[in-house]
């Protein structure tokens, strides 16, 4: 009864959103037969929700015209909460939560006011979520987005002292922060950077302080964030692809806890064998000790190497104390 009751106002709000939809077009929007859909327009009916139909080729299923149900105040945090967490749970579980985010974005659609439901399309432009959430710590760079972000939606440029990968300093340099991106694990800041004169992601653990500034600037309107990410980052990013032997005794912790990008191959001794591909070594460093010795690194040669340092390094202090 319940999943019959969310249908039934999940077509309300479909309705409300634009008039005449074809009883095909309500099936497949609720995943139910066309025939369901005239048994719930009949029960509407009963509970008196104003409802009239048009035969023909451009007829349809229509609420009389006014009819809206009581709305719902969401603040524009609220809001873009809401549509960010339906449309990655599309992302991540596809079919399986289908119709509970149809219903969500649409009763959204219809309770928010315009000048709210534009600023929540503005902050979902800004706020751009890739695959790899899974060790995506956001805590340890939480005053740096709380700026970053109040940067991106007042289109107002930020100063960053900034520790490059390849180089030893630090710069200070004036950006227009476009967005802010977590992808693999890692939050970055795409955005126009003066110093370089071009574009450029910046990993915010590597950002030491950010402030800002006075100074507006204007995002150009063909700029893409998820594109441009898409197209740059494999260059400036490359997948490192590791193999690890995980022994028997440890099997069955590694595979209760393994992540869906992991990749598993069971063996007739209990062993595991577990391929997954990273950004950077230092999680799978952490992750392989944390196994003790029941991890053995197979690949890459550099993994093999940042876990035997690390252990020495332990024993060393260990032996010292």
């Amino acid at each position: 009864m319940t999943n019959v009751a969310t249908r039934l106002l999940t077509l309300i709000f479909l309705l409300q959103k634009r008039p005449s939809w074809k009883s095909a077009e309500l099936a497949a929007e609720l995943d139910v037969s066309p025939r369901t859909i005239l048994r719930y327009m009949g029960m509407l009916d009963e509970m008196g929700v104003p409802i009239y139909s048009e035969r023909g080729p451009n007829g349809g299923f229509s609420l009389v015209r006014g009819y809206k149900l009581p709305p719902l105040i969401f603040s524009a945090e609220e809001a873009t909460v809401l549509y960010m967490g339906a449309n990655l749970i599309r992302e991540v579980w596809g079919q399986t939560y289908a119709t509970a985010v149809t219903s969500v974005t649409a009763k959204l659609d219809n309770v928010l006011p315009d000048d709210l439901r534009a600023e929540v399309a503005e902050a979902q432009q800004n706020l751009v979520v890739l695959a790899g959430l899974t060790h995506g710590d956001v805590r340890p760079w939480e005053q740096t987005i709380h700026v970053l972000r109040h940067c991106i939606s007042e289109r107002c440029c930020a100063r960053i002292v900034y520790h490059g990968r390849s180089r030893q300093g630090e710069t200070t340099r004036s950006v227009e922060p476009y967005a802010l991106a977590l992808l693999w694990g890692n939050w970055y800041l795409v955005g126009f950077c003066r110093l370089r004169e071009e574009m450029r992601t910046f990993r915010l653990e590597r950002i030491r302080e950010v402030t800002a500034l006075d100074e507006r600037f204007v995002r150009p309107r063909e700029f893409a964030v998820r594109d441009y990410l898409q197209r740059t980052m494999p260059q400036s990013e490359p997948a490192i692809r590791v193999v690890v032997q995980i022994a028997p005794r440890a099997a069955m912790a590694v595979r209760e806890r393994h992540s869906d990008w992991m990749e598993l191959t069971e063996h007739e001794d209990g062993s595991l064998t577990v391929r997954f591909t990273v950004a950077g070594l230092g999680w799978a460093t952490g992750w392989v000790l944390g196994l003790g010795g029941a991890a053995q690194v197979l690949e890459p040669p550099e993994l093999i190497d940042r876990v035997c340092e690390s252990a020495r390094a332990a024993l060393g202090m260990y032996q010292e104390s």
